[in-house]
């Protein structure tokens, strides 16, 4: 299984009007993804996606850049099934050959930001690449199942106090015990938030899970205000509190609480999520893995959360690729007990890919499918290709 080809593509598609919402990143028109490619030399394809935002739209000009000048002249001829070691290649650069004889990483400059967002897109198209070879799902390769089936939390949430109850019903109608709302600078006040979160949770009431998301927008003030409003009303999480640069605020707004404190969507590599974990800021790790370094990473983070005694809860906040290589790392790790899915207009979760992802029920069905289990609709690609 040597390695042919490496390549990416920079995808935007518009969001249609009816599907569009304001939150903190403004209003969102567009969808972007990086779909990363890869060939081996018997013509077998592997597919993972690499981002440049954790919102909807993003530049991904660089990453593909990163991905086909960078990254494609370390992968040419290698042997696509050594994906540790083709890992530690891709981190350590030049001082790989220190790296892997002496135990320890000499990693690049780049070993944070967009360098590793895109090695994560070519880290979890090998192991779909892996997965179709074997013909068995990813999910088989990093241990089998730890469940058969695991619920879904409905992802959205941006209507204003008098129609979020309204919207959130929407998603519980659908089957989601669990719904997830926006919160945060977008409502302009604390207590615009704290309002919010108290209609939403009297239209719901007592027995869904309900999750707030601030996106990092709160100052460590604002977010225990935040907190000390919404207390009664039995929040499951509440997710990237403060800016993520701020470890130690969002460790000072965990202690002021009893309110499970939720993040890790902006972080990169699994050393960053033990730093978080040293300072006792989180009781939720969400890890992505078009972001944190693939699903070796993610798996890697799911050990964490496993062994510090904590939720691991994937973000899925992206395309189909990156929707599913969480979904597998979920359904491998112990700690791990419900899934995003995403109910914003997002055309890269059902347009961008041949088969259709189900959720009956407010239930997802342990994957069976060779690989991720989605593969590209390249009419797709091509007509939202955007050049460089």
């Amino acid at each position: 299984m040597k390695i042919k080809d490496v390549e990416a593509f920079w995808l935007r598609c518009p969001i249609p009007e009816e599907k569009q919402h304001i939150s903190d990143y403004g209003l969102q028109t567009s969808f972007d993804m990086t779909l990363v490619v890869i060939t081996t030399d018997d013509g077998l394809q592997g597919f993972g996606e690499a981002k440049a935002a954790v919102g909807s739209s993003g530049t991904c000009a660089s990453i593909v850049n990163c991905v086909e000048k960078e990254l494609k002249p370390i992968l040419i001829g290698e042997d696509a099934r050594n994906i540790n070691r083709l890992w530690e290649k891709m981190y350590n650069g030049s001082r790989d050959h220190y790296a892997l004889s002496r135990g320890r990483k000499f990693p690049i400059l780049g070993r944070r930001g967009l360098t590793v967002s895109a090695m994560s897109g070519v880290d979890t198209a090998l192991w779909d690449l892996k997965g179709k070879a074997l013909n068995t799902p990813v999910l088989d390769l990093l241990g089998g199942a730890c469940r058969d089936q695991m619920p879904a939390y409905a992802s959205g949430g941006w209507a204003d106090a008098e129609q979020i109850g309204s919207q959130l019903n929407g998603y519980v109608a659908k089957g989601f015990g669990g719904v997830k709302m926006r919160v945060g600078v977008m409502d302009e006040t604390v207590s615009n938030s704290v309002k919010r979160v108290q209609a939403a949770r009297e239209a719901l009431g007592p027995d869904v899970k309900l999750m707030a998301d601030a996106h990092g927008t709160f100052s460590v003030p604002e977010a225990k205000q935040f907190c000390r409003g919404v207390e009664d009303c039995n929040l499951y999480w509440f997710e990237e509190p403060i800016n993520p640069d701020n470890r130690h605020g969002t460790a000072e707004v965990r202690t002021s609480t009893a309110i499970p404190i939720a993040a890790g969507e902006s972080e990169y590599t699994s050393f960053d999520i033990r730093d978080l974990l040293e300072v006792r800021a989180l009781d939720v790790v969400q890890p992505d893995a078009a972001i944190i370094g693939g699903i070796s990473e993610a798996m890697r983070v799911g050990h964490l959360a496993n062994v510090h005694q904590l939720e691991l809860a994937p973000h899925c906040w992206g395309s189909a690729f990156s929707f599913m290589a969480g979904l597998h790392v979920a359904f491998a790790s112990p700690a791990a007990t419900i899934i995003e899915f995403s109910l914003g207009g997002n055309p890269m979760m059902y347009e961008l890919v041949k088969e259709e992802i189900e959720v009956k029920d407010g239930i997802v069905e342990v994957p069976k499918r060779p690989g991720l289990g989605v593969t590209p609709n390249w009419d797709f690609v091509h007509e939202f290709k955007q050049k460089n």
